[in-house]
């Protein structure tokens, strides 16, 4: 059946969730009935805190897969706060977390090429590789053009891990991605360039053996609302579609 993984999140009294969630979806019978389960999963060992703003990719490798987690806003630490600043977010540390979910075991890992905090970035997987693209910092209150290409071998007993720094990256936050086909080809649609610019152009993304192609595409003819409006709201409708509001 179709799964989906869920983490973190705020919740409807402005408190952020560090649960985790496999939501799977089943149409199978002569009936064809749409059948919908969700099933709260129990991480183990280094887990990761709560948040909103990151992203959750699948790699495989070796034979094994696993859930890659990086990212992500949160509270100040108890200790840090003040009344002033009791309702205040912070970047969470740049650790990536690694968890497979037959078993619940996460563990926390720091690389000294993603040092600085990022929220609301695109991470697309092919294979044993994510790629991160864009995102805000707090910290710096930017959106540099970033891009890393993280590896991961799962190896029998601990993981190995690599980052590199690419060059092509978008400066981009909370954008909206649709996969086109079964291939490993995506288009990047909305999101910010700023607080106060919205980003109205269009990318398209292709992941192979080589690595990852960025191109520009040239964008639909907005509609005056979307043009005028100051915010994003949408997602993914399925293979290359996207429902816009």
């Amino acid at each position: 059946p179709e799964s989906y993984l869920i983490h973190g999140g705020r919740t409807p009294n402005n408190e952020i969730s560090s649960s985790l969630y496999l939501l799977t979806m089943d149409s199978r019978g002569c009936n064809r009935k749409l059948t919908v389960r969700c099933k709260e999963k129990e991480l183990v060992a280094e887990v990761p805190g709560a948040r909103y703003g990151h992203t959750m990719s699948m790699v495989q490798s070796r034979g094994k897969t696993a859930c890659v987690l990086f990212g992500g806003r949160s509270y100040m630490p108890a200790g840090e706060r003040t009344t002033e600043s009791w309702n205040s977010v912070v970047d969470c540390p740049s650790q990536v977390f690694l968890f497979d979910l037959e078993f619940g075991c996460s563990s926390a890992h720091t690389l000294p090429e993603l040092h600085d905090g990022q929220s609301f970035h695109v991470a697309l997987s092919r294979e044993d590789c994510v790629y991160f693209i864009g995102g805000h910092s707090l910290t710096s209150d930017s959106r540099p053009p970033r891009l890393f290409r993280l590896r991961i071998e799962l190896l029998q007993g601990s993981p190995l891990l690599s980052c590199e720094t690419l060059d092509t990256g978008l400066s981009i936050s909370s954008a909206i991605v649709t996969r086109t086909g079964p291939s490993h080809k995506y288009i990047i649609l909305g999101g910010y360039q700023s607080d106060s610019q919205k980003r109205m152009e269009c990318s398209t993304v292709i992941l192979d053996e080589k690595g990852i192609q960025l191109e520009p595409l040239e964008p639909p003819s907005w509609t005056p609302d979307i043009i005028h409006s100051r915010t994003w709201f949408g997602g993914s409708a399925g293979e290359g579609s996207i429902l816009l509001g």
